[in-house]
């Protein structure tokens, strides 16, 4: 019995001495859950009673040159309901419905969907948000923030760019530029009981969104209008496929001005120019937007014709195989093996130097400058002239030379190339090249940034753009800026002459693929001053109907462009810089 009772004794102790152990045990885990990880604990219970919602930052504007706002920003809303918060639905569904003209299906269904919030509508203009604001229905949530805008329509399209619903940028500048402008976006945070109902006394607390950098551009908006509707008139009267034109500075590479006809709205930039997308399979639709938001001066390539003589010129006088003096013999057409290649001229321009060679454009003389040059120099000289490389212009999706291999150029292929056909650049390209030979032998970078700055103007950064220098010598610059002035003073840009200036520039015009097909790309590259150039632009009219000769179509173009440029260039800062 005395065993038992001993027994029980222990039993009752080690029960004890277990519970107490474990009572201990659980008081210091309960000690540290409470002050160890207080901090911890109460984070997740913020978090389990927290409704969290994005405020858009506003995007930075886009401005040219001397301040116009080319991109900016408008105020709209978004439109959410929180299921757990309406007390009326129909009310709820009835209001929606009518303010955002919506069908009662779609919003009762997103209206009875369980979830936290549920967006109705982003977009929405403040008018119909304040609206809905107004009719104070527990339950229906209207946030501002913003849409990107565009004052100018479409105006410089496919430079600009536009963004998407996300307000990231999609193409053009805004998707270039999209870490400088797109700001870092803010929170509203409610808290919530346990059934999900916001506690009004706890108010919201806000995370303020930092509005994105203002990116200031080298277009001038003047000149930029002025060169699209000199585009729109000549795709107009020459019934073209397409217009582009470029004004670029060649000193320094900033460009001016860079159009391609047709144009989009950049409001409405997924709205097809007929409208009709009917019978239109999603991928044919977004082919079709991809045709219309590319930038035929940076994306597309093309046989740049005759405005290519300029490099064969450039390449002749730097490697001493030609001089102004030299004096050659055009009867019309020149043989290279078993190819007759005409000259534009079938009678032949006879005796004629490199000079009145360059004025008359004459294929023959080009070719024989080519072939004293040979296709290994010739092919250094396109690698040292940057032809085989991207200029690094500030724009998306620039295409590269398609240029044969060094190795695969013989005698025809060299005389061909020798007056700019059987392969291709692209119009920046053959501008950007075209500029070393005329500013002193500096490769610039053609670029639209010229700075950074905070929406107040404070902050400013200035973007550097690489230059190269020793492209050609000082003398073959000045060889070049003059023969290419005598070509519009006396030759076949004529079209081109402005009163009161000196204009040098080249014509060109180049035969589309395949050969016979009768679809014709005229063009005209010209500069001024001819002795210290500051302005450059070319002019490019895709298949041409009737007349399709460059000296005849596209230099009167820029002869406009510059009649009108000139003396307003003239009264401004441009010339010194």
């Amino acid at each position: 019995m005395e065993k038992n009772k001993t027994f029980h004794r222990k039993k009752v102790l080690v029960s004890f001495a277990i519970f107490l152990l474990s009572f201990v045990g659980l008081s210091l885990r309960l000690s540290y859950l409470m002050v160890g990880c207080s901090e911890y604990y109460g984070e997740q219970a913020r978090e389990l009673h927290e409704r969290e919602r994005s405020i858009k930052a506003a995007r930075g504007r886009i401005l040219d040159r001397n301040g116009v706002v080319l991109a900016d920003n408008k105020t709209v809303c978004t439109i959410s309901v929180i299921h757990s918060q309406i007390e009326d639905k129909e009310n709820v569904i009835a209001m929606l419905c009518r303010e955002l003209s919506l069908e009662e299906s779609y919003v009762r269904e997103r209206v009875e969907k369980v979830t936290a919030i549920e967006r109705i509508r982003s977009n929405v203009d403040k008018e119909t948000g304040d609206r809905i604001r107004d009719c104070n229905l527990a339950g229906v949530k209207v946030d501002e923030d913003f849409k990107r805008y565009y004052p100018y329509g479409e105006l410089a399209s496919k430079v600009l760019g536009f963004t998407g619903g996300d307000n990231q940028g999609i193409i053009g500048l805004e998707v270039a530029y999209d870490s400088v402008l797109e700001g870092e976006p803010g929170t509203i945070l409610t808290v919530t009981d346990a059934r999900g109902i916001e506690l009004d006394a706890e108010g919201e607390n806000r995370i303020e969104p930092v509005d994105g950098r203002d990116l200031i551009i080298s277009m001038d908006m003047n000149i930029q209008k002025y060169a699209t509707q000199l585009a729109c008139q000549a795709m107009e009267t020459k019934q073209a496929d397409s217009v582009s034109i470029i004004v670029m500075n060649p000193q320094n590479g900033e460009l001016l001005a860079m159009v391609n006809v047709p144009e989009f709205d950049l409001n409405e930039p997924f709205t097809l120019p007929d409208g009709d997308t009917a019978g239109l399979s999603g991928q044919q639709k977004q082919d079709a937007l991809n045709r219309m938001w590319r930038n035929g001066c940076i994306n597309d390539t093309y046989e740049p014709g005759s405005t290519f003589k300029t490099v064969t010129a450039a390449a002749g006088l730097e490697a001493g195989v030609v001089h102004t003096s030299d004096t050659f013999h055009c009867p019309g057409f020149i043989m290279v093996e078993d190819r007759r290649i005409r000259c534009h001229k079938v009678s032949g321009h006879g005796s004629e130097d490199f000079i009145q060679a360059t004025m008359n454009s004459c294929n023959p003389v080009f070719v024989t400058v080519g072939m004293r040059l040979g296709s290994d120099r010739f092919y250094e000289y396109f690698q040292k002239f940057g032809l085989l490389e991207k200029t690094g212009i500030d724009l998306p999706g620039e295409a590269g030379t398609i240029m044969h291999q060094r190795e695969n150029i013989g005698m025809v292929e060299l005389a061909t190339i020798s007056f700019g056909q059987s392969f291709q650049i692209t119009p920046i390209q053959l501008m950007t090249t075209a500029a070393s030979f005329v500013n002193g032998g500096r490769r610039v970078t053609p670029h639209f940034a010229l700075r950074s700055a905070e929406p107040d103007g404070t902050g400013a950064k200035e973007f550097r753009w690489p230059v190269k220098d020793g492209i050609v010598s000082e003398e073959t610059s000045e060889t070049m800026k003059m023969m290419l002035e005598q070509v519009v003073a006396n030759g076949g840009g004529k079209n081109a002459i402005v009163e009161g200036y000196r204009i040098g520039g080249k014509t060109a015009t180049s035969q589309t693929l395949p050969r016979g097909s009768g679809r014709y790309i005229s063009s005209f590259l010209g500069f001024a001053p001819a002795d210290d150039p500051r302005v450059m632009a070319i002019a490019i009219i895709n298949n041409p109907q009737g007349v399709y000769y460059g000296g005849q179509i596209a230099a009167p173009v820029v002869r406009q462009l510059f009649e009108n440029i000139l003396p307003y260039m003239d009264g401004t800062d441009y010339h010194k810089r």
